[in-house]
Parts: C-alpha cells; structure tokens; sequence
C-alpha cells in the first residue's frame, strides 16, 4: 500500500470512529467534529457569500444537521464523512441563495415567483399581462442569453436545478454565482424600467 493510499485509509478509519462515538452520544466527540471540520466548511461557505453573517449561520446550520442525521443513523458511510460535511453545506448555500433571491424579489412591485403557473402554459398567461409583458421586456433587455435563461427557468418554470445545469453546462457551484449576478443585473433593469414608468411624459 502506497503512502497516499495508507494516508487515506487511516483518514477513513479516523472518520468512522469519530463518527461512531457521536452515534454513542459522545459530547467530545461531537466537539472534535467541529474542531476537525471548521476549515473546510468555512472554506466551502466563504467562497460562495462574502455575507459574514450568513456565513456564520450557514456554518452553525452545517454543523447542527450533520449532528442530527448522524445521531440518526442517516450517514451509511460513515467513513465518508467529510464529503457528507461538504456536499450538506453547498445544499445549505444553494437554499440560503434561492430564499435571498425569493426576499428580494418579494420586495419590487414585479415578482417572478409571482410569474409561475399551474397551468400548462404559464408563458401563454404571462404575455395576457401587463406585468407579463414588462417582464419580457426587462429580460429581452439582459444582454446575455443565460442570464435571460436561468431567471425565466428557475423562478418562472421552475425547473429543477439539475436540469437546468446539465443544460447550461454549469457545475452546482457555477448555478449559484450565474444566479446570483443574473438576479442582479435583472434588478437593475427592473429598477430602471420602474423609474421610467413612474416619470411624467414630458410635453413640448
């Protein structure tokens, strides 16, 4: 057995232990957990918000629910516990992001959570609107196809988010940042289009 290969045997083996002794009900054991993980949970949460805050509680959130569904017996591996640790915490920053967006959509006059339907053709009713119709000009307006894209997808047809990755060539970590600065730029638009709205036409 390789170095590399021993290295990594003895990690899994460190993790199964660690994970069982928090199944016993361990109180220094569940310490340790965090102790040994804060790095790359921190690491993971801090690349995708510069929010401090919400890191913060992202990280106390990470920490709570692998101690629960641990405790659980949820982990069926527990030799691969620091990949669970990882993979829970970009699920938590995927679903702090779509709640953020939901907060902030909410506060416009204009919301595209407002825009999906459960009829079959939600785009068909949208375009009957006026407020379907400034959407579609305020996205025409995005410069960019996949920012126009993701927006109508995720919020309006409500595609799951694999789907949409798959099709966008994007990793889950890439959604996150796309969405993110797509939100934006439509923000801004919105902004705009609603300044123009409210002027008074001028006469001369």
């Amino acid at each position: 057995m390789s170095t590399i290969e021993a290295t990594r045997s003895e990690a899994a083996d460190s993790a199964a232990e660690l994970v069982g002794r928090i199944r016993q009900r361990d109180g220094l054991a569940e310490v340790e957990l965090v102790d040994r993980y804060r790095r790359g949970v921190t690491i993971i949460l801090r690349a995708e918000s510069s929010d401090a805050s919400a890191v913060e509680d992202l990280f106390q959130d990470t920490f709570r629910i692998a101690l629960e569904k641990i405790r659980r017996g949820d982990l069926r591996e527990p030799s691969r516990l620091s990949g669970f640790l990882c993979a829970l915490a970009r699920n938590l920053v995927v679903e702090h992001f779509r709640r953020v967006a939901a907060r902030r959509l909410a506060s416009g006059d204009l919301l595209l959570a407002e825009l999906a339907s459960p009829r079959p053709d939600p785009l068909e009713d949208l375009l009957r609107s006026e407020r379907g119709v400034v959407v579609q000009q305020i996205l025409s307006e995005m410069p960019s196809d996949r920012d126009r894209r993701i927006l109508f997808r995720f919020y309006v047809a409500e595609d799951a988010k694999a789907s949409i990755c798959q099709d966008l060539a994007l990793t889950s970590l890439h959604f996150n940042r796309v969405l993110f600065r797509a939100r934006e730029r439509y923000r801004v638009l919105y902004l705009e289009s609603a300044a123009r709205r409210k002027s008074p036409a001028k006469t001369g």
